[in-house]
């Protein structure tokens, strides 16, 4: 009987989100010392519950607007903006699983879920949140106004989709994000776009090259970088405690690459 139950407690804990709740980044979370916090912005008839970081400053500072993976707001999301206030920066990371009264990310049974709620929000739907909250990051007090925006993996498709309905965004940065069905509007691109990708994600990065050409096609601006031998995913992989070398090389090269190009907006 306590076999059994023992069984019945482990196949539990691996159905639900905790099993991708990324403890080493709920740590790293608990152990800041910036000022982080909860919002919920408005927009018609909907509520988008967002994490904002903010860093320690005597000036205003630029902002990031972070899209999660196909994982919903997950601790290492959160986690990202805290790191990215510690760079300088306010970061804000839309739940765009939230919306509608009881809806958000932590609400899900388990991963499998969330992928599956993720992967049906509507488009319309989800470039009228991030309208919404790159406008209330914009009018944060301690904001200067410029407004970036960084995705990974499905949150990395919707910078494209962010980019091409937004002209006030001062750049984007897509980590391994394939633009779908913003690729034929690459001409309504206001910002210099930056792609991140790893070597070992041909699904992704097959379509590097497409991007490329129509992005020069446009007289678009558009800098990528295919790190040897990482995977998909490696921002997050490359901090994680069983991390690979080339996960590991791969995020710290972009991790500073996309801070210098951000502090660099203030120049």
């Amino acid at each position: 009987m306590t076999k059994l139950f023992a069984t019945l407690m482990f196949l539990t804990f691996i159905s639900c989100p905790q099993a991708f709740a990324q403890d080493w980044a709920k740590e790293k979370l608990e152990k800041s010392q910036r000022h982080l916090e909860w919002v919920e912005v408005k927009k018609d008839d909907r509520i988008i519950k967002c994490f904002v970081a903010y860093p320690e400053s005597k000036k205003k500072s630029n902002v990031v607007l972070v899209i999660h993976e196909i994982f919903g707001l997950s601790d290492w999301v959160r986690e990202i903006c805290d790191e990215l206030a510690e760079e300088g920066f306010i970061a804000i990371a839309p739940d765009l699983l939230s919306g509608k009264s009881g809806d958000e990310t932590s609400k899900y049974g388990s991963v499998d879920e969330i992928r599956k709620a993720v992967s049906s929000l509507p488009r319309e739907q989800i470039s009228k949140d991030l309208l919404a909250v790159a406008d209330y990051a914009s009018k944060i007090d301690s904001s200067n106004g410029k407004v970036s925006t960084a995705g990974f993996c499905w949150g990395g498709t919707q910078v494209w989709l962010a980019i091409t309905t937004n002209k006030d965004l001062k750049t984007g940065f897509v980590f391994y994000g394939t633009p779908n069905d913003s690729l034929n509007n690459f001409d309504k691109i206001n910002c210099p776009v930056y792609g991140f990708y790893g070597e070992k994600d041909n699904r992704v990065t097959s379509t590097v090259d497409d991007t490329i050409s129509k992005m020069k096609a446009a007289g678009k601006s558009f800098e990528s970088k295919i790190y040897s031998d990482a995977g998909h995913g490696f921002m997050r992989s490359g901090e994680a405690p069983e991390a690979t070398a080339p996960d590991k090389k791969a995020r710290k090269e972009a991790w500073a690459k996309m801070t210098k190009t951000l502090k660099e907006l203030n120049q």
